[in-house]
């Protein structure tokens, strides 16, 4: 095992165990014993104003690209039904297809940027994006879509790494970890809104294929970007075996089952479909089998023990509680908009909202971070998130978007300002305990970012289904045509259908099932209500405990400083 790479260095997100890579990017072996220290990297060489201004905008390029390629499908789901003729739960498979790959490539592409270079990883990868692009023109049914789907969750995961990498490069080591990380993490989250905003001149173009003219433009672009600007050349070495290749393989098998059987599951319903638990297991049993194969290695490819550690765990779990949290958001204002029959270009000026907070968060995070205040600025975000679902928990079927400008504004905001710090803190407990530990620590991310958001759709879809029949229960049970208020209702929605219908009891019929509709719709909006303000109780509880957590080590701080002085005067009065 090698020593870590010290983050003044170079770059945070790669190490290199036993071989570098000279300027001109070949290869220069150094050895393979363990003890011997990995070569330093080159030295950070300042770049002019203008050529890290193009690095940065490659990087947001990129990010867009890769973060289009993923929401368009998402955010125009009806639509995209009805373009390839299948139901609400076929298309859902368009994006189980995306992911089933995606939540867990980001990996094994760590040790194959490592393995054969940064150039040759950026090349290849903006290409293979560019050909999947591309397989989407050709696309005219629901099958051949999830077959090119499942291969655009591939070529997207290096999209993300390398949006990383080119808004990492401009600055200098000691800014890399809160402005280049900051801005970094503000561009992933920009790609939702902008594939709504997007959307609806798209569809107009050509559907389903309108929707991803815009992605091969963008993936053309990126090629420019990426042979235009190239990146700096960082170590190399041989660092895959047919061991990492056994444990990713079963580890991609555990991941990819589980993002199924969460973008899935509400749909189906979790024990209805017995395909759902025969999914599970398999996860199951090949996490399982990929833990007993690095529980038994000498230089594992991640290290279990250590994320099984008090801190880890407790790290993965306050990053899955705001991926939980934030689902208020993605899965909750917009699908209660889409539940009332509004489409995205209704509810634009709410995107283009949520948007500039997103940036604005992005930005002030990026000034305010620093070490040690990570807690403050996670009080910060969780008071925002429990603040802005509070405030969604009183809408009607009358509320429209613009009710809900300030509280999805402070949750935008608070999305930006909350992941940061959380990353850096991680990053560096990986770095102080060595190269390795970056890829246990990836395994956090993935689990607590791809998986962890596609849990929080899930938790908070099922918990709108299951009470949405508790409230339709309710009052569908008070609702009997023996009332003579119920009787006049259905009365007055029959009589819409008079022109057209002159049969009395054909009018009442339709009637009884307008008034069912509203019965549904009403217990919707109760039921987005309840999900609402789950979303804010669990932000206070949250909050409670990270200010308990502070409380506490404030104290044991200060018990630690009063130590020493007390054993001095103790040894004085001796």
């Amino acid at each position: 095992m090698t020593a870590a790479r010290p983050i003044e260095a170079g770059r945070t997100f790669e190490t290199a165990p036993a071989g570098t890579e000279n300027a001109q990017g070949s290869e220069v072996r150094v050895g393979t014993a363990p003890s011997q220290p990995a070569p330093a990297p080159p030295p950070f060489v300042p770049k002019p104003p203008l050529l890290a201004a193009a690095y940065m905008l490659a990087a947001t390029l990129l990010a867009l690209t890769q973060g289009l390629g993923m929401n368009l499908v998402s955010a125009n789901l009806p639509q995209i039904q009805g373009s390839l003729g299948a139901t609400t739960n076929e298309a859902t498979w368009l994006m189980a297809a995306y992911m089933a790959p995606n939540v867990s490539l980001s990996l094994l592409l760590i040790k194959i940027r490592m393995q054969f270079g940064l150039r040759r990883f950026a090349e290849l990868s903006i290409l293979g994006f560019v050909l999947v692009s591309t397989m989407h023109l050709f696309v005219d049914d629901l099958q051949s879509a999830i077959v090119v789907r499942f291969f655009s969750g591939i070529a997207a995961s290096p999209m993300s790494s390398l949006g990383f990498l080119y808004m990492l490069e401009p600055f200098p080591p000691a800014r890399k970890m809160n402005i280049g990380l900051s801005l970094a993490l503000t561009n992933t989250a920009i790609a939702m809104p902008v594939a709504r905003l997007i959307s609806p001149a798209l569809l107009d173009i050509g559907q389903w294929h309108g929707l991803y003219l815009i992605e091969i433009a963008l993936a053309l672009l990126s090629v420019a970007a990426v042979y235009l600007l190239p990146l700096t050349p960082q170590p190399r070495a041989k660092v895959i075996g047919l061991l990492d290749v056994v444990s990713y393989c079963l580890l991609a098998i555990g991941f990819g089952a589980l993002a199924i059987v969460l973008t899935l599951g509400r749909l189906y319903w979790w024990l209805e479909a017995p395909w759902l638990g025969a999914l599970l297991a398999t996860a199951i049993v090949s996490l399982t089998g990929m833990g007993v194969i690095e529980l038994n290695r000498k230089a594992p490819l991640i290290d279990i023990r250590w994320l099984t550690s008090r801190e880890i765990v407790h790290f993965t779990g306050a990053l899955l509680l705001f991926r939980i949290a934030l689902s208020e958001q993605s899965s909750g204002a917009y699908s209660f908009f889409q539940m009332l029959g509004l489409q995205n270009e209704q509810i634009a000026t709410l995107t283009w909202i949520t948007l500039g907070a997103s940036v604005a968060g992005g930005l002030t995070c990026a000034i305010m971070m620093k070490p040690g205040r990570e807690p403050l600025m996670h009080a910060a975000a969780l008071c925002l998130i429990g603040i802005g679902a509070y405030g969604d928990s009183h809408a009607t079927n009358l509320t429209r978007p613009e009710e809900m400008y300030a509280s999805q504004a402070m949750i935008a905001f608070a999305s930006a300002l909350f992941l940061p710090p959380a990353l850096a803190s991680g990053m560096m407990s990986a770095l102080k305990k060595g190269p390795n530990y970056i890829l246990s620590f990836i395994v956090v991310f993935l689990l607590t970012q791809s998986l962890g958001g596609l849990f929080g759709s899930a938790f908070f879809g099922s918990f709108v289904t299951w009470r949405e029949k508790f409230h339709s229960h309710a009052l569908v049970q008070h609702v009997t045509l023996i009332d003579p208020l119920v009787a006049q209702r259905t009365s007055q929605l029959g009589s819409a259908y008079a022109r057209v219908l002159t049969d009395p009891a054909l009018r009442n019929a339709e009637g009884i099932a307008l008034l069912g509709q509203q019965a549904t719709r009403e217990a919707n909006v109760l039921a987005y209500n309840d999900a609402f303000l789950l979303i804010a109780a669990l932000s206070a509880i949250a909050l409670a405990a990270l200010l308990v957590h502070m409380g506490v080590a404030a104290l044991a701080r200060r018990s630690a400083a009063a130590s020493p002085l007390t054993s001095q005067q103790t040894l004085l009065r001796s």
